[in-house]
């Protein structure tokens, strides 16, 4: 069967989908990896940024407004949010639904009343969720131990959020839909994750980051989210371009990922 994402027909195929969600969250909280990198690793590399690294927690005093006065570590807190999403989209469900794939366990569910659509459906749930639950825990810590400041616009760093993790999970599909075996799509993931960290910020954060890089950044998924997230976080301005890059990549990424998906290999 290569039938494609946007060919598989439907029929009757979400029967029982809150059953396979509860399924495939036991199977996600079954391999302890997935629980740390996805819901523990943004808390423990913000908490331990902070107080690991010298110099982390002292103001600046050689940066302009808004940024006077702020702590190096505040101004990671959007990009450990940012690449929470990452780590789920690029790394996590990839490695899932193509070892799904792999190992027939999408070719054997075509034959069955809960269509593969609907693995598709949970695994996505269950990966958004890990992603929402490691972002709050990030955001307590933050708060609560690093001292860090929260949003000066909520929903606008919540919009930005979202679209940060749509477009995380727009390329997570092409590479599912891609990659033949789960090692491939998880070289592949590894391949895109790491440039994208960089992308984001998270080894200078961005209002640090030189003007062209910045440009180049603002250009990518991960670095047009973590901009995004900065400028509602800390100026509570409205990142247009940022956002408009993020749905575009989004759009284009899902209607790949709808022609290219192969539910057996």
């Amino acid at each position: 069967m290569t039938s494609t994402l946007a060919a598989a027909p439907a029929r009757g195929g979400m029967r029982g989908l809150s059953a396979l969600i509860r399924a495939e969250a036991r199977l996600f909280l079954r391999y302890p990896g997935n629980v740390f990198f996805v819901v523990a690793f943004p808390t423990v590399l913000l908490v331990g940024m902070g107080y690991i690294i010298p110099g982390m927690r002292e103001p600046l005093t050689d940066v302009p407004e808004p940024w006077l006065g702020m702590r190096v570590i505040d101004m990671f807190l959007p990009v450990i949010l940012c690449v929470s999403a990452a780590t789920a989209g690029l790394s996590s469900m990839p490695l899932v639904l193509a070892g799904y794939r792999e190992t027939g366990v999408l070719r054997r569910l075509s034959t069955t009343p809960m269509r593969p659509q609907g693995v598709l459906l949970a695994q996505m749930v269950v990966q958004v969720g890990a992603v929402v639950a490691g972002s709050f825990v990030a955001l307590l810590a933050a708060l609560l131990v690093v001292g860090a400041p929260g949003p000066e616009a909520p929903v606008l760093a919540l919009v930005a959020f979202l679209l940060s993790i749509t477009a995380m999970f727009s390329i997570g599909l092409v590479i599912a839909g891609l990659a033949p075996r789960a090692s491939t799509a998880n070289g592949i993931g590894m391949l895109i994750y790491f440039p994208m960290l960089f992308f984001a910020g998270l080894w200078t954060p961005g209002p640090l980051m030189p003007d062209t890089l910045k440009t180049v950044a603002s250009c990518t998924p991960l670095g047009a989210a973590s901009q995004a997230m900065t400028a509602a976080w800390f100026e509570g301005d409205v990142a247009w371009l940022q956002l408009g890059v993020m749905a575009a990549w989004s759009v284009v990424l899902f209607t790949v990922a709808t022609k290219t998906f192969r539910w057996s290999r």
